[in-house]
């Protein structure tokens, strides 16, 4: 059975999408701890992100920093985060985090309130700035 982001991925769940090519997958949380919290996950449905091949790991840990480069100009956090917590869905996926402030709150299980018209604004002004 097809898992929640390969179902994102065909589009027959929608999401604010960041960015694709033929092997990766780029849209927002939508159960953000930040704003402009970000998911890469890799097309090929595998659970664990350390069974991923070292090729496919690689390209994913790239298209992670190209789009963390595009959400640090266009959201302008002290830096963006990372998280690689493998629990919440069977398909290896990284969460990227813009973090605002050294205090802030920099774990899965919590959100942040965001309008589905900011989540879409959001999302607009990262994917400007991604080239995958």
């Amino acid at each position: 059975m097809a898992t929640v982001f390969t179902k994102i991925i065909e589009g027959e769940i929608p999401c604010y999408k960041i960015a694709e090519n033929n092997t990766h997958f780029a849209f927002l949380d939508i159960n953000p701890i930040a704003k402009g919290h970000t998911l890469v996950v890799p097309k090929k449905e595998i659970d664990y992100i350390f069974d991923l091949p070292d090729d496919l790991l690689s390209e994913t840990m790239v298209v992670a920093k190209k789009i963390a480069a595009a959400i640090d100009s266009s959201l302008s956090p002290i830096r963006t985060g990372i998280i690689v917590e493998g629990l919440e869905v069977p398909h290896a996926h990284i969460h990227l985090v813009p973090i605002y402030k050294p205090s802030q709150k920099f774990s899965l299980g919590h959100s942040v309130d965001i309008s589905e018209n900011e989540m879409q604004e959001i999302a607009d002004k990262i994917s400007a700035g991604v080239n995958i």
